[in-house]
Formats: structure tokens, sequence, C-alpha cells
């Protein structure tokens, strides 16, 4: 696929689009940390199947979209004690990031579809712009960090020191799924390898990843702005998910009306090839059920 790049929110955002451009269009929305290799081409090739034109990008502060290396030092510890004051943006902005991507594609209403952060940013998009999304798909996410938060095990992980080099980022992520993956299915190590080092050779930067984290905490609470949607919503959680565990997904499905919840057995936090199917199907229907 060829990356592009759109100018957004005055900022640029690099993506991907896969399938025809007359299908159903689809947005998908990756995690803290993570770029957009993490949405495997295959379970793209899965949605562009089910009649969808799927598009996957890059956050500000990962990957190829632009980075905030003049902001000021975002003092993590200092969030985790409730001052979010070294914040350089919110969810709000990466959720308007998608939106002016929205517009550099000519979408006017698009399925979203969001993974961990990802999800936090798609509920995001779906209260400050409702009319732009057609369904709402959160997967392992949660409406406040303060739900659903990780086990002293996946914290360990997530807070480990930054790599230094190419060999240990690749190690690193190997160590971090095998703590926070999925104990129900296999973990897919040549891929995860081989997608760790092409995100290390496109852009390695810890200060980005900080940035990002420190927005999820001067967020707040999305719950009452959940409580007041009106799309389609698909909440997907893992039982055995130690990183945003499953009472997030349970918070996230409470709050919006009428969501459908689906737990999957043995699923941590990643996406398992054997579940792409039922994963695939549910936010197919869910956005069969918008068009109706």
């Amino acid at each position: 696929m060829t990356v592009q790049t759109a100018p957004a929110n005055g900022i640029e955002i690099a993506y991907e689009t896969f399938g025809d451009p007359s299908g159903r269009p689809l947005l998908l929305v990756m995690g803290l940390a993570t770029q957009m290799l993490a949405w495997h081409e295959e379970f793209c090739g899965a949605l562009v199947d089910l009649g969808f034109h799927v598009v996957r990008y890059d956050n500000r502060d990962i990957g190829l979209s632009t980075h905030l290396h003049d902001a000021p030092p975002p003092d993590v510890m200092a969030a985790f004690g409730g001052d979010t004051s070294s914040a350089s943006y919110t969810l709000d902005d990466l959720a308007d990031d998608v939106v002016a991507l929205l517009d550099h594609l000519g979408i006017d209403r698009a399925h979203v579809v969001g993974a961990s952060m990802g999800g936090m940013i798609a509920q995001t998009v779906a209260i400050r712009h409702p009319a732009r999304v057609a369904s709402l798909t959160s997967i392992m996410s949660t409406p406040s960090p303060t739900v659903g938060s990780p086990t002293q095990e996946a914290m360990a992980v997530l807070f480990a020191p930054p790599a230094t080099s190419r060999e240990e980022a690749v190690q690193r992520a190997r160590q971090t799924y095998e703590v926070i993956g999925s104990p129900g299915y296999p973990l897919d190590v040549a891929w995860l390898e081989t997608i760790s080092g092409e995100a290390y050779d496109r852009a390695y930067d810890p200060l980005g990843v900080a940035r990002q984290l420190l927005a999820i905490h001067a967020s707040g609470d999305r719950t009452p702005g959940l409580r007041e949607l009106a799309v389609p919503t698909l909440v997907v959680h893992g039982d055995a998910d130690p990183l945003v565990q499953v009472a997030g997904g349970h918070a996230t499905a409470e709050a919006v009306p009428a969501a459908e919840l689906l737990v999957l057995e043995g699923m941590g936090h990643n996406l398992p090839r054997e579940l792409w199917p039922q994963i695939t199907e549910a936010i197919a229907k869910v956005a069969d059920r918008a068009a109706k």
C-alpha cells in the first residue's frame, strides 16, 4: 500500500486506504504508542471483503504523522498524580484530527473503529462530531482511565524504560505482548517482530508516546457524553485483558444507549487472528444497523 499524507488540524496525518473507494467508508484508529501497521493488512482485507473502504492512519506523535518535538516536556508522573498541566493536547484534539482527515478524503460519515486509546478517540469523535459517525466500534477500551485500570504486571511493561536500539525495541514488543496479549490464543511472534521493527524504522519517539499518554489523562471521563449518543455502537472486549480490564468494556456499553457488548473469551489486549471473523462480522452487523 502507498502511504499518503493529509493536512489535518494544523498537522500532517499519514494514512493508507484499502478497497474500492465506493465501499462503505470505515476508519481504523489505533492505540497508544502504536502505529497503523498494527491493523494487520489481512484484517483490513477482511473488512474490504465485507464491503468497506478501509482507511488506517497514524495518530499525531506516532509513525509518519507529525511529531510535536517542540512541545513542552511531558511529565507523566505528575499526570498520574492528577497534574496534567504538561499535556500538549487532549483526546479532543486527536478526535478533531480524525474529522480533518475525513474532510480531506471527502468522507461525510464513516464507520469509526478504535482499539484501546483508539477506542477513546473514536468515542470522542462520536461525542464531538456525531454527524460524522455512521457507527461506532470501541475495542478493548474504556470511557475513563480510572475504569478497567491495568494489572500490576501490565503496568510494569507499560512503564518499562524506552528501548535504545531496533533489536531491543523488537524484543520489548514481544515481551510486552507476552504479558498483555491473549492467553487463549497463540501470539503471532513473526508478524509482531516484523511490524515492531518496521515501526522503529519509521519513527521511534518515546516522548511522543508520553504526550499521547498525557492526552488520555488530561481528557477526563467520557461517560456523560456517551450517554447522549444516538449512533449504533458495538463494544468489543476480551475477558482476559490485563491492560484495559473488561470493566472498561462493560462501562462503555452501559453508557451508550442500545450498545451491543461482545465479550470474547481468552482475548487480551490484542486482536488474535482466530477472532477476526467474529470481530469483523460484528463490525459489519453494526454498520448494517446504521444503514437501517
